[in-house]
């Protein structure tokens, strides 16, 4: 998959990111602000920013932040949604591993759920320019829990059934060990939280079609997908909602 493909895979999409793409929980600003000891005026570079979720964390809590995307559409929604909000927010277009940023110009890089679609090893030279001396580097990402419940069990066979190339970009998502090894000496913490979305049968529908795996319509297996997520909802929702639950995992650390 080339770099071009993974950035305009989510062009279509962008309506149902916006609206159901999972938030990350106040836990993690409280780890990196508490435990970890990082300041809420540390100048953010929030890499492959999408649509600003990852993005809004930070300013909310006080962080003048600039968000590096290359997806026109989805930098576009970004500064719809946080700019009239945020005086300290910006946006760029820039990829992971040429941000277009000046040298040493930030304390904090951010990357959340795209770092799976980055060239780790190019990244890390870039991020070095960027980064101030003493600058750190936050990995984080929801982990959709396989096994939880028995919708999710349902859900992750859904994927199976009818993704177009799901089990591909699944794989591309980094283990604990990986990571680890990704920051060497230079981890200074790592760190498991829960996150729910608690959703809806349309909000379920969107939070699957945000997927860059699911077919869009058009697709054969785009009618038989969502016939068969009704099916999954109706034999598991609860008070007219399922529960939609991950782990957001987080790691920190210096790019010696």
């Amino acid at each position: 998959m080339t770099a071009s493909d993974s950035t305009e895979r989510f062009s279509s999409r962008v309506a149902d990111y916006v609206r159901y793409r999972p938030d990350y929980p106040p836990t993690l600003m409280d780890w990196l602000h508490g435990p970890m000891a990082v300041a809420t005026s540390a100048q953010v570079a929030d890499i492959g920013a999408g649509t600003g979720i990852s993005s809004r964390q930070f300013l909310a809590a006080g962080h003048p932040l600039v968000a590096v995307e290359p997806n026109a559409a989805m930098r576009a929604a970004a500064e719809h949604w946080l700019a009239p909000q945020y005086r300290q927010f910006s946006a760029v277009d820039g990829r992971a591993e040429a941000t277009g940023l000046a040298d040493a110009s930030v304390d904090l890089v951010g990357a959340a759920q795209a770092f799976h679609w980055f060239d780790t090893v190019a990244v890390r030279a870039e991020w070095q320019r960027i980064l101030r001396p003493g600058g750190l580097a936050l990995i984080y990402w929801n982990s959709r829990l396989l096994d939880a419940s028995p919708f999710l069990v349902g859900y992750e066979q859904l994927l199976l059934d009818y993704g177009t190339d799901y089990t591909a970009v699944a794989e591309r998502y980094q283990d604990d060990a990986t990571m680890q090894a990704w920051f060497g000496s230079g981890l200074r913490g790592m760190v498991q939280l829960p996150n729910v979305q608690h959703l809806d049968l349309d909000a379920l529908r969107g939070r699957l079609l945000s997927s860059s795996y699911a077919p869009q319509p058009g697709h054969r297996r785009h009618a038989p997908m969502l016939a068969a997520l009704q099916d999954l909802f109706a034999a598991h929702a609860v008070d007219g909602q399922v529960a939609f639950e991950y782990r957001t995992r987080a790691f920190l650390g210096t790019l010696d």
